[in-house]
């Protein structure tokens, strides 16, 4: 089976450039952004922090406040670019961090993945390099009185950076307000709003949210859209014929179906409710584990006998990713049966106005994007499907194999398998029992009494 095209709102996120002169309010004005828009997964993101590495001599310069970092040379803006490019294909990218005490990089990086909207700012995010303009959605300017600025600056640079008065406006004359009127100043041609006084234009402010709101709504719109066109009725009749491949429901014994029995019923105590679920997660998660790889091997048995046997391989590098709450009812089943497990956590829920299934958490575990990582992604019922394929599209963007990810669930629904499925036809899905509709979600208020 050929996969649908899904692509998860992390990717394509909305770049937006706040510009203007240094001390010009850039950071107050994308934080105040930041709040209205009270979006999950913004990121506020300095071009300060592509600095160029010093030489010796240059950092000795710096120290003296001689060297000049207001130039369109200062900075690695083909480093940032590269970021923006990786940003905007939805990949985890390590952003490198500068000290402006010692004026270097530090070892430090900060890791952005699935970010819904980024706020770049830097005095060149609007400077005419290569490629850069491009990546940018919205392009903002930041037009303060040269006055204002000095005096923020030398607030900011004595408070936080350590300065001395006459070093910052030594440095003020000499080198930034010459190359703000030089090199910033022209890049206003590229905005597309400018925004006088920064942050205490508050009506600008607010209109620039709207905006963004507004693009924000139609791109959720189109996400699940997206979401829905993965399958339709005539498909899901004419494609269960596939499903012995990839899914693989637990045989549906007399015995089986009295524990979906005391599972269903709304009159089951919760100890017991948490005992026979705990039972079919166990289940579950030694049939998810036929699907690992296995080698011939002979032992020898207490009674000196050869015994010929398997072993699963990758039982070192096993891991499992919970999908936040209800996929979180397999952990004492899943560190039961595969002690040597590495978990992790990821944390998908709609949004309220929209609707729109959101990556709000995620914490996977060291090593899952090596080679032989076998990943078992729990979730406890599977309705429409849409965190499912979100939560795998989070592993696969971090280097796990489609063919290495089985997808662990106990309740699911023909429609979200079938979705699923054709989102990623390779991933093996083992389940407890297929629903012809949906139920509604309960499991994990069972489980937790919450």
């Amino acid at each position: 089976m050929k996969a649908k095209q899904y692509v998860p709102p992390w990717k394509q996120p909305y770049i937006i450039a706040v510009a203007g002169s240094s001390g010009s309010g850039k950071t107050s004005v994308a934080q105040l952004i930041i709040k209205q828009l009270n979006v999950p997964w913004t990121v506020l993101l300095s071009m300060d922090n592509f600095y160029k590495t010093l030489t010796p001599e240059e950092s000795a310069a710096a120290h003296r406040n001689e060297h000049d970092f207001d130039t369109p040379t200062a900075y690695d803006t083909d480093d940032l670019v590269k970021c923006l490019r990786d940003i905007k294909a939805g990949h985890r990218v390590n952003i490198p961090t500068y000290s402006f005490v010692e004026h270097a990089r530090t070892d430090k990086t900060v890791s952005i993945y699935g970010a819904n909207i980024v706020i770049l700012e830097g005095i060149y995010v609007l400077y005419d390099h290569p490629g850069l303009l491009d990546l940018i959605d919205m392009k903002i300017f930041v037009d303060t009185d040269l006055d204002t600025c000095l005096a923020r600056r030398l607030t900011r640079d004595m408070l936080h950076r350590g300065r001395e008065m006459s070093g910052i406006i030594n440095q003020w004359r000499k080198t930034v307000k010459p190359n703000f009127e030089r090199y910033v100043r022209p890049t206003m041609a590229n905005a597309d709003v400018l925004i006088p006084r920064g942050r205490d234009n508050v009506v600008a402010i607010d209109m620039v949210a709207q905006h963004i709101t507004k693009i924000l709504t139609d791109k959720s719109e189109r996400h699940l859209a997206d979401l829905c066109s993965l399958i339709d009725d005539d498909e899901l009749a004419a494609e269960e014929a596939t499903w012995n491949k990839q899914i693989h429901e637990l045989k549906q014994s007399p015995q089986l179906i009295g524990i979906h029995t005391i599972l269903c019923s709304d009159d089951t105590k919760r100890a017991d409710f948490v005992f026979y679920f705990d039972r079919i997660a166990t289940l579950l998660v030694e049939n998810a584990l036929q699907h690992s790889k296995f080698e011939n091997i002979n032992v020898e048995t207490p009674t000196g006998n050869t015994f010929e046997g398997v072993r699963r391989l990758g039982i070192d590098n096993t891991c499992a990713v919970a999908i936040i709450r209800a996929g979180e009812c397999f952990d004492r089943s899943v560190k039961r049966t595969i002690p040597s497990v590495r978990m992790g956590k990821l944390l998908i829920q709609s949004d309220i106005s929209t609707g729109e299934p959101k990556l709000h958490h995620l914490n996977l575990p060291s090593r899952i994007s090596e080679p032989d990582a076998f990943v078992l992604l729990c979730d406890a019922q599977l309705s429409s499907g849409a965190a499912a394929i979100m939560a795998t599209t989070v592993l696969v963007d971090h280097g796990v194999k489609e063919e290495n990810i089985v997808f662990v669930c106990y309740l699911a629904s023909k429609r979200g398998l079938q979705r699923y499925l054709n989102a990623y036809p390779n991933v093996h899905t083992v389940v407890g029992k297929i629903l012809d509709g949906s139920h509604g979600r309960f499991i994990d208020t069972k489980y937790y009494g919450t």
